[in-house]
């Protein structure tokens, strides 16, 4: 996963994709970049780092324009590198800059095809110079000095006919304005708001979540839809047009259940809503299986997962605590770079409140459980903090395969679940015992907030990937390329890039 921003308007854009891409953080901390367009001239900021890091006061007041996007990486493909930050850019045709969350499926293919037949090299092991490179090909195929609305959107149009797997992408052409579009799927979320500027004229917003419509005032229009593209021109105006014949709705799951914030809308659904329902459906399972249950406190693991367990403890009629204090300097563990990192961070970033566990028979609440790391310490974190028994409860099914679509899960061998059972499971994180909510509970809860999506990307539950392209050999494959020891291997110490 990653996050993106793009703005086109009547006044600056620097301050206000700098304020868009913190909140915006908490999808990738790995690299950050903001690209603007001041005039006929780009300007490109991107490094290594968290955004408050990255971007000092002299960076901001050489990123001048009107227009711009940003882009936070988590890395997923390619390597830890200020090289393979975003936004990329490409001169020809146009010039044309590009932020992207998601992560191709069919990357190999397509970088033989631009070397083979386009004749375009690709510098970075990155998925998104990739898709840049393929928009940039198709676009230099509309052959015209000056490009209109309908190039753009058959451009496009054949960029989905290559381009499979997950993709959010915004994009600035030179000379044209900004574009947005989204897989066939729409399994990775993207917004669009609009607001009106200081001086009367209308600007316009697209971006991974609502809550960078809230942050800098946009009104919130709705979704970019799968398939879908949006123009925007540099007076604001806008055209929509559905780009893909196959176009469903099947967005990922795990948006709801991890990534996203919980004020953030996406898809026409309340992500704190369904986060409530995740942890009513949780309930209901534990008083049928166990109705005389022992549980005398509540605890949830900050932060994901504190609107669930509040809400499981209410149904079950025991007392909500918080029971870890979080150091807020510490990344999310789910998203460090390696296996020995994640471990050394969980201690870092929680603090148990002993009163809360001493003689005590707790219920943790988790988000989900995926290596195991994480709920493993905190369990013991909770014994050595005097609690009698620690029962654990997972928001989500176990994760048992590989993620392809721009999550970091890419090695079933790195999964708990993978390959155990529930009580297996159990055993292994030192739990006493261990819930796991259902599929099917975990799929009402979302479309009990909104009916009109009644099918989700469940792959790394299900195995059953939407795009149909997933073989054993790929996911061997991947996993070769992005376990945490070839990641290990690949980290890069190089200097942060600034071209501004």
């Amino acid at each position: 996963m990653c996050g993106i921003v793009g703005i086109a308007g009547q006044s600056p854009v620097n301050a206000r994709l700098y304020d868009a891409l913190t909140v915006l953080q908490h999808r990738g901390q790995d690299a950050a970049g903001i690209a603007t367009l001041n005039g006929d001239r780009l300007l490109l900021r991107r490094a290594v780092g968290q955004v408050r890091d990255i971007f000092q006061e002299q960076h901001m007041h050489r990123l001048r324009g009107n227009a711009g996007i940003g882009h936070v990486r988590y890395p997923t493909a390619g390597t830890t590198s200020s090289a393979e930050s975003q936004p990329f850019y490409v001169n020809s045709p146009f010039g044309i800059v590009l932020g992207h969350n998601g992560n191709l499926t069919n990357t190999a293919q397509l970088k033989a095809e631009l070397f083979d037949e386009d004749r375009r090299h690709i510098n970075t092991d990155s998925d998104s110079e990739v898709l840049l490179n393929v928009l940039a090909t198709e676009l230099q195929r509309c052959g015209v000095l000056a490009l209109t609305e309908d190039d753009v959107f058959a451009a496009i149009a054949r960029v989905q006919q290559r381009c499979r797997g997950a993709y959010a992408v915004v994009a600035l052409i030179i000379g044209f304005g900004m574009v947005a579009f989204r897989d066939p799927n729409g399994i990775r979320p993207l917004i669009w708001g609009t607001c009106t500027s200081p001086d009367g004229g209308r600007e316009v917003l697209v971006a991974s979540e609502s809550v960078a419509c809230d942050v800098l005032g946009f009104t919130l229009q709705g979704d970019v839809r799968p398939g879908e593209a949006i123009i925007v021109r540099f007076d604001g105006t806008t055209s929509i047009r559905q780009c893909s014949k196959s176009a469903r709705y099947v967005p990922c799951i795990f948006e709801h259940v991890y990534l996203a914030r919980p004020d953030s809308i996406i898809d026409g659904t309340s992500v704190y809503r369904t986060r409530l329902r995740m942890g009513q459906k949780l309930a209901q399972q534990i008083l049928r299986d166990w109705p005389d249950h022992d549980i005398d406190v509540v605890i949830p693991i900050p932060d994901t997962s504190r609107t669930a367990a509040h809400e499981l403890a209410l149904l079950l009629g025991v007392p909500f605590r918080e029971g870890f204090i979080k150091n807020r300097y510490i990344g999310r563990t789910f998203i460090m770079p390696g296996q020995k990192q994640r471990k050394k961070s969980v201690r870092q970033k929680l603090n148990p409140i002993g009163l809360e566990f001493k003689g005590r028979n707790v219920l943790l609440v988790d988000d989900s459980i995926v290596r195991g790391t994480t709920c493993q310490q905190i369990i013991d974190m909770a014994r050595e903090a005097g609690a009698s028994k620690v029962y654990f409860a997972s928001a989500a099914p176990p994760v048992r395969y590989p993620n392809v679509y721009g999550i970091d899960m890419p090695a079933a061998s790195e999964l708990i679940a993978s390959g155990r059972s529930e009580a297996e499971v159990a055993q292994v994180i030192g739990a006493d015992r261990l819930f796991y909510q259902t599929l099917p509970d975990l799929i009402a809860s979302c479309v009990e907030e909104n009916p009109s999506i009644t099918e989700y990307e469940t792959s790394i539950f299900t195995g059953r990937y939407v795009t149909n392209d997933v073989s054993s050999d790929y996911l061997l494959n991947l996993e070769t390329q992005r376990n945490d020891s070839a990641k290990a291997g690949l980290s890069d110490k190089s200097p942060m890039v600034d071209f501004v």
